[in-house]
């Protein structure tokens, strides 16, 4: 699979495949794919900033590395740049307003003055109640249209004692919980 998949990526019409896709299309498609949501932090020479996100996977755990998205045309996008470290802070229930003011265009100092944060090992700053928090380095980046992929190492984690967590799905938020144990 994995050859054809890299065959397929080189050719631009594969198999005589239709051409654009209509981005609303894909856009209402994408809504239907849930996934955590994060906000992602920097500090460093060019100044501290962050940015919701749920462009987050796991790569591979050796080196334990994470990718971010990140838009080149978003405010946030020199800081990330100059700084070279970032922490994916995964969001707890209960974050929706903190996620919506990372998310928006409020000022760098009103979204940080709305939580608790402290640092680890990159000096990004780590959200006192996430889910979990992984302060990274990164050590590759490669654009894809309009977005950086940004190549993540982990260099700390802090786990957090929230049990419900946070995802984004079909446009709106969602609390999720460990089921008890019986």
């Amino acid at each position: 699979m994995l050859n054809a998949m890299v065959s397929h990526a080189a050719s631009p019409n594969p198999a005589g495949l239709a051409q654009g896709l209509p981005k609303a299309d894909y856009r209402n498609a994408m809504a239907r794919l849930g996934a955590a949501v994060n906000i992602i932090t920097t500090d460093g020479p060019a100044g501290r900033a962050g940015f919701t996100a749920s462009a987050v996977c796991s790569v591979t755990d050796e080196p334990p590395t994470l990718l971010v998205c990140l838009n080149r045309s978003a405010s946030v996008y020199p800081a990330f740049k100059a700084n070279g470290v970032l922490c994916v802070n995964v969001l707890a229930a209960g974050h929706q307003s903190l996620s919506a003011l990372f998310g928006g265009k409020t000022p760098m100092d009103e979204r940080f003055a709305a939580g608790q944060w402290r640092r680890k090992t990159t000096g990004s700053p780590m959200l006192d109640d996430a889910a979990v928090s992984f302060d990274c380095r990164v050590v590759h980046a490669t654009s894809a249209g309009t977005h950086d992929v940004l190549f993540c190492e982990a260099v700390a984690i802090a786990i957090g004692g929230a049990a419900r967590g946070l995802i984004y799905f079909d446009r709106r938020y969602h609390e999720i919980a460990v089921p008890p144990q019986h």
